[in-house]
């Protein structure tokens, strides 16, 4: 991450053509989501998420050999569809090979991957930057061709010690449809959109904007900032995902949409630095609970059956981080940070809401929904 903005500037690109570097990834990754749910359906997880390792490897290979910011953005934006595949079947796989019981839990440390990772990675990438910053995409690669050939060889039915085959008919497959009719599951779509437009797109936008030139907070400080939203989040994760488990995926998203509410309340009234700290370790709690809930419901719900309705569950959350940006954005430009705040609160406060209107899910605490 930090070497892709200065690996463009090399290329004598301005700040808008950065941010389409960006942006292609998310982009493409969005719009190719029911393709890799198709995938899914059609050849099985183990292969799409291989393929689709493989291809983001050969992707930031490319980038780390690109001589012009043309060749830089259509490199980047390739590595879109690969990501796509290989996260909407790492999810139906992992949703179709854990049990109600344990699905959350799972999911937190699934999460937890990558959150290491996100926070490690770009440390690790800095790094390499001031060797080169062509390096980190070549180091990348390999690492994206080691997680690709031990999907294949280690994801299979043999070596899992029980067999997960994906052998659906079709007929027993989960339509995009059919799915969309359940309560439960437009809830989930609705949540992600909304978490994914505060924890992501709002917090890696304007927030750090505010902080530098409102609250006076130095880059270092900053940076702190989110490292404790990190620290917060990953000490919470399994609790959380046990918690879930135990009590329900209802409970959990009632929690984790009052931890995030009352962080966005913080944000809404800071004026002071410590303001700033307070509000990152509420998300950062609050994100341990919101990014597992929602995805236990759909797990809950399908099992893995029908790669598209996954897929659809994910461009949700991805919907979240390209609008969210541009919206806030506006709203600042146009009116105050305070208002976009406030106009992002209260869009989440619907979340609370669609928590106490959701029906249980787990099978062995499951309400009747239609």
């Amino acid at each position: 991450m930090p070497a892709i903005p200065l690996f463009a500037k090399t290329f004598n690109a301005n700040a808008t053509q950065v941010g389409f570097i960006i942006s292609s990834f998310a982009f493409a990754r969005f719009g190719s989501g029911l393709i890799s749910g198709k995938f899914v359906d059609a050849i099985g997880e183990r292969l799409t998420l291989g393929v689709g390792l493989f291809m983001v490897s050969i992707s930031s290979l490319l980038c780390g050999f690109a001589h012009s910011y043309w060749q830089l953005l259509a490199f980047r934006a390739a590595g879109g569809l690969g990501s796509s595949m290989f996260s909407v079947s790492a999810s139906a796989l992992l949703m179709r090979s854990v049990n109600d019981a344990g699905r959350a839990q799972a999911q937190s440390i699934y999460n937890s991957g990558f959150l290491i990772g996100g926070v490690i990675g770009p440390a690790f990438g800095g790094v390499l930057s001031a060797i080169s910053l062509r390096a980190p995409f070549f180091v990348y690669a390999i690492t994206l061709l080691a997680a690709s050939v031990t999907s294949f060889l280690y994801l299979h039915e043999k070596r899992l010690g029980r067999s997960i085959k994906n052998d659906q008919q079709s007929a027993d497959r989960v339509l995009l449809r059919d799915a969309v009719r359940l309560y439960p599951y437009r809830i989930a779509l609705i949540v992600t959109f909304l978490s994914s437009w505060i924890l992501f797109g709002l917090r890696s936008s304007i927030l750090p904007l505010f902080a530098t030139s409102k609250l006076n907070i130095s880059t270092s400080l900053l940076g702190f900032g989110f490292t404790f939203a990190a620290i917060a989040q990953g000490s919470l994760l399994v609790f959380a995902g046990k918690l879930i488990d135990i009590r329900g995926r209802k409970f959990g998203l009632l929690v984790g949409s009052t931890l995030v509410s009352a962080g966005m309340a913080f944000l809404i009234l800071a004026t002071h630095q410590w303001s700033y700290f307070v509000l990152m370790i509420l998300l950062g709690f609050g994100g341990a609970f919101m990014g597992t809930a929602p995805v236990s419901v759909v797990g809950d719900l399908f099992g893995g059956r029908g790669g598209r309705v996954i897929a659809l569950y994910q461009m949700a959350g991805d919907a979240g981080m390209i609008i969210c940006p541009v919206v806030v954005g506006y709203l600042v430009d146009r009116f105050s940070y305070r208002v976009a705040f406030e106009v992002s609160a209260v869009l989440f406060l619907y979340v609370i809401f669609l928590a106490l209107r959701l029906p249980e899910t787990r099978k062995e605490m499951r309400d009747d929904f239609s």
